[in-house]
């Protein structure tokens, strides 16, 4: 069995790796840490986790979470890339959920974080951790710097028409919404049933912290630096990401449905739908699958490609176990097969 060890236990992804893990056939959770609910039973907290884990939370200790084969971040910002030097020094294979190490250049991380990078001299190692474009780096890294859950979505849409020069990588657009869940589990009026229910808005219009770690793997895709117009929304929901893409073509294209269904053809965590059909978050609630949409409308020079995930599986916790999976040699579909809930 494979011995997991989770830092900071009591957020929606943690909660959420521990549902996936309980019906790992081969993973077992032995260790996870929140300094504010040290000695609290993890079923105490979730009950849903009744009957499957005999586990409390505990102080972290890099001793303790070393002897695990891997260890989960599942913590905001700035915790990882202090606590990762020494866990990576003793031997420890890490999947971080946070956006410590998914940013190449700390100057930039700096930038968008607002404060100094605790570990630069780590991010050489980082693998980032989106599988359909690193699976092979992914098997062989120490520490998987796993995407954020806008950014597996846009990256996901747009990735096949960047890597075949098909449209302009200065004129792209992203229009994104996500439930509440995204913003995390700590309390803040605007995230309030009160505030959220019944409305729609745009926030970060102005800039979001996810849009570097989107450009990044966009240029990479290109081979040349992109610019994207992002701009999130807030839905009045827990769960799921819809992000509608759009990009200007190039010259008349041709069949892009066919580019897209063979492009992800063996990724099992990729649907692409029919021709005309479009995703919906309902339909990939609670499942680590990303579906696509393609369509040109009015047969114009604009291509819109469509893409939903649950942002907390594909987005977050799934796509951790995905990573954990490729790491450790296990097979990539083990622990994530359960189908989006309907209705």
């Amino acid at each position: 069995m494979v011995r997991v060890g989770i830092v900071g236990g009591t957020g929606y992804t943690g909660v959420e790796l521990l549902r996936l893990l309980a019906t790992h056939p081969e993973a077992e959770v032995v260790c996870i840490t929140s300094r504010a609910e040290s000695g609290r039973r993890v079923d105490d907290l979730y009950p849903n986790l009744r009957g499957h884990y005999d586990l409390a939370f505990s102080e972290p200790d890099v001793a303790t979470l070393a002897a695990c084969d891997v260890v989960f971040f599942a913590t905001p910002h700035n915790v990882a890339m202090n606590m990762v030097p020494e866990l990576l020094a003793a031997g420890a294979r890490i999947v971080d959920l946070s956006a410590d190490y998914r940013i190449h250049d700390a100057a930039l991380w700096s930038q968008w974080y607002g404060e100094p990078h605790a570990s630069p001299e780590v991010l050489p190692q980082a693998v980032y951790g989106l599988p359909e474009v690193n699976r092979e780096a992914i098997a062989s890294a120490t520490l998987v710097a796993c995407p954020g859950c806008y950014p597996t979505s846009v990256q996901l849409g747009l990735i096949p028409l960047l890597a075949k020069g098909l449209v302009d990588p200065q004129h792209l657009i992203a229009s994104s919404a996500s439930g509440v869940s995204g913003a995390g589990r700590q309390g803040k009026v605007d995230n309030i049933f009160p505030e959220v229910a019944d409305s729609f808005k745009a926030y970060g219009v102005a800039g979001h912290r996810h849009l570097p770690e989107i450009e990044q793997g966009l240029g990479d895709a290109a081979g040349e630096a992109v610019r994207l117009t992002f701009v999130p929304h807030l839905l009045p929901m827990i769960r799921g990401i819809h992000s509608t893409l759009f990009a200007t073509l190039r010259a008349p294209a041709g069949d892009l449905q066919a580019l897209y269904e063979e492009w992800y053809a063996d990724e099992p965590f990729v649907d692409v739908l029919p021709q005309g059909v479009f995703p919906q978050t309902r339909t990939v609630k609670g499942a680590n699958r990303c579906q696509l949409g393609i369509q040109i409308p009015q047969d114009r020079d604009t291509v819109v490609v469509m893409a939903a995930i649950d942002n907390l599986v594909k987005g977050a916790s799934g796509q951790a176990v995905q990573n954990m999976n490729i790491m450790l040699g296990l097979p990539e579909e083990m622990g994530l097969q359960q189908v989006g809930l309907l209705p």
